[in-house]
């Protein structure tokens, strides 16, 4: 396995030098540059697995350039943005950063959170381990997607879970179902790779019909064990556009004796600005049968909240992104906290993700946030490891 390379851009020697330090400690290959021209001229080929710590504000070529720059081009790093500008400014470079498809770790101000910082870079490295390069197995996409598609049906998938803690308890409450490739020769394969190429190829409703299917064998078999806990499921937009999905769904729970509201299906915010009202039909025949939605990824996406309250959801939950700069981000610690207020406003559950640190949970205790999940508590994990979590 390759080691994760890193890259540094700041007009500050002595900051690149501090930064080169920290990205070497966390266990990373780095270099670092004071000028972005000479970065690009020094590494034309960039590898997507990488990682740039790139300064905003910088006097030659500024880090709004330079990602510009980087979205024309064929594979792009992941970004840690840093910038001694307000809040607002790092904010707004975020957005423009995921608008040109980039992948936008964090944003950080200066002085550098250091701690943070090496966090960071160790759960990239962390993540380089787990996400395997479909490119080995061939240069040629429509390989690589038959390959998946055999693997939809041949067995190859296979589910982990991600406990969510409810907050005044401290207990499990219920798990997200993440889906896995297990590749004959590279292992395991992590949904960043393939997920694409599903959508690409117009097979999200078929991979979606196997997790849900997966899923609910699964629950059947640890309430044979004496454990009921419910589940969370990705759906994709293909799904909230599926007019049978509700019969579909309902017809397979009842053929299982399961109670529905043991099944919470997730949807991304951004997909309710496709075909709104059919999804809304969809979304809200679910409902009628029981089965519990949640609004995915809240705060990244453009619906307004008249769509956000047209739609039936029973639980919300806050961006990853939000809850990575609650310590340091006035803003972020605003935004959660009001979507907290407003989840509650609206007879929601709020669910939040991402949560690192011991610090997270206490100012989301303070908020009054239902439920969290993240690698505080635990990484996803396997269907009888579950099991041995419930009994601790």
């Amino acid at each position: 396995m390759n080691t994760v390379k890193a890259y540094v851009i700041d007009d500050e020697p002595e900051i690149v030098e501090l930064l080169c330090d920290v990205a070497e400690i966390a266990g990373l290959v780095v270099e670092g540059f004071v000028n972005a021209e000479v970065f690009f001229e020094t590494v034309p080929n960039i590898e997507d697995s990488s990682i740039l710590l790139l300064d905003l504000h910088m006097p030659e070529m500024d880090g709004i350039q330079v990602m510009r720059r980087l979205a024309n081009m064929a594979k792009s790093p992941s970004l840690i943005l840093i910038s001694g500008h307000d809040r607002g400014v790092l904010h707004a470079a975020e957005k423009l950063g995921r608008a040109h498809n980039l992948n936008i770790v964090a944003s950080l101000g200066k002085p550098v959170n250091i701690e943070l910082l090496q966090q960071l870079l160790e759960q990239q490295c962390l993540s380089d381990k787990d996400y395997l390069d479909l490119d080995a197995v061939s240069s040629e996409d429509e390989i690589i997607a038959d390959e998946l598609y055999k693997a939809i049906g041949n067995n190859q998938l296979l589910l982990h879970y991600q406990p969510q803690i409810d907050l005044l308890s401290d207990k499990i409450i219920a798990v997200e179902a993440l889906v896995r490739w297990q590749h004959p020769k590279l292992g395991l394969v992590f949904p960043d790779r393939f997920i694409p190429i599903a959508e690409q190829y117009g097979w999200m409703g078929k991979l979606t019909h196997w997790v849900i299917e997966e899923t609910v064998q699964q629950e059947q078999y640890w309430q044979a064990q004496g454990f009921s806990i419910p589940v969370s499921v990705n759906i994709s937009a293909d799904n909230i556009t599926s007019l049978t999905l509700p019969e579909q769904l309902a017809e397979l729970l009842l053929d299982n004796r399961l109670d529905p509201t043991r099944i919470t299906l997730e949807v991304t915010e951004s997909m309710l600005m496709g075909e709104l009202v059919t999804s809304l039909d969809i979304l809200t025949r679910l409902r009628l049968k029981g089965i519990g939605l949640s609004i995915d990824d809240f705060g990244t996406g453009y619906s307004s909240l008249s769509q956000l309250h047209r739609v039936p959801f029973t639980e919300l939950k806050i961006d990853r992104s939000f809850i990575l700069n609650l310590i340091d981000d006035p803003e972020a610690r605003a935004i959660v906290k009001t979507c907290i207020i407003l989840g509650h406003e609206l007879n929601m559950k709020v669910v939040a993700e991402g949560v690192e640190t011991e610090r997270h949970l206490e100012i989301l205790k303070e908020f009054g946030c239902d439920r969290a999940q993240g690698y505080f508590f635990s990484r996803p994990v396997a269907a009888d490891e579950i099991i041995n979590l419930l009994k601790k």
